[in-house]
């Protein structure tokens, strides 16, 4: 009777904890029982545990592992897309501006474009040789005031007219008549007005005054004469290699060959 109840308390246990010892279910160290607990009891042979039901372990879900590079923003496909785009414009454009031009050259007529070279290298060899010959003429008009300061050295004869009566007092007469005759005698003579005297002008006279200037001054100035000069024949001479390029023939203003 004992033993019966012993059996009947052990399965109702067993039963309770689920057919295996509660010592089972503490954490276990390096895959064993803790070192400091006893040893569970071990089952009696007739009493086998009832397995426990397995869970379903349930599948974690797949993780994928993020790509650092991928999250950032790929510039490259959008660069490329907006380059092609803009090659592809600006080769449009150069089209039409071709197109354009020949439509321009057609219309002028100019389907020689050799013979433009001549026309245009000997017009610029003829020019700059007309120009290194060229004159400055013109009228400069000049309005000014110039001051005048010197000495007026004079000694010369001249006459002069008495604008008065002038008598001279102390003056020795010679008088020759018929019938008087005198010798330098001292008397008062007067001169009458009007009387033409000649006389000697010798005396220095100071000038110091300003003149009133207004006239028109001729300019001539050749510019080969000029520091111009040498500009004008430099420029002929970057031209006429191009020009004897054309027209080997080619002669300037002198009758001289250019293509020396």
């Amino acid at each position: 009777m004992a033993d019966d109840l012993k059996n009947d308390s052990g399965s109702r246990m067993r039963n309770l904890t689920g057919g295996s010892s509660p010592m089972a279910r503490l954490p276990k160290k390096s895959g064993g029982a803790p070192s400091f607990l006893p040893n569970p009891p071990h089952p009696q042979k007739n009493d086998a545990p009832t397995p426990l039901p397995q869970k379903e372990k349930k599948s974690a879900p797949e993780i994928k592992a993020a790509n650092p590079k991928a999250s950032k923003f790929n510039i490259g496909p959008v660069f490329w897309t907006f380059a092609s785009v803009l090659s592809l414009s600006v080769n449009v454009i150069l089209v039409v501006i071709l197109l354009f031009v020949f439509n321009a050259l057609r219309k002028a007529h100019l389907t020689d474009v050799t013979a433009l070279g001549p026309n245009l290298l000997g017009g610029l060899y003829t020019n700059f040789e007309k120009m290194d010959a060229a004159h400055i003429t013109t009228n400069i008009p000049v309005e000014t005031t110039i001051p005048v300061k010197f000495d007026l050295q004079l000694n010369q004869r001249t006459e002069v007219e008495l604008s008065q009566n002038v008598t001279i007092t102390n003056a020795f007469v010679t008088v020759n008549t018929g019938g008087l005759n005198i010798n330098r005698a001292a008397a008062t003579v007067t001169l009458p007005q009007g009387t033409i005297l000649p006389i000697i002008l010798n005396l220095t006279v100071p000038v110091d005054t300003t003149v009133q200037v207004a006239l028109n001054v001729a300019v001539d100035i050749p510019l080969e004469q000029t520091q111009l000069h040498e500009p004008f024949v430099g420029l002929r001479e970057v031209v006429a290699p191009l020009y004897c390029l054309f027209k080997s023939d080619a002669v300037g203003m002198n009758g001289q060959s250019v293509c020396k």
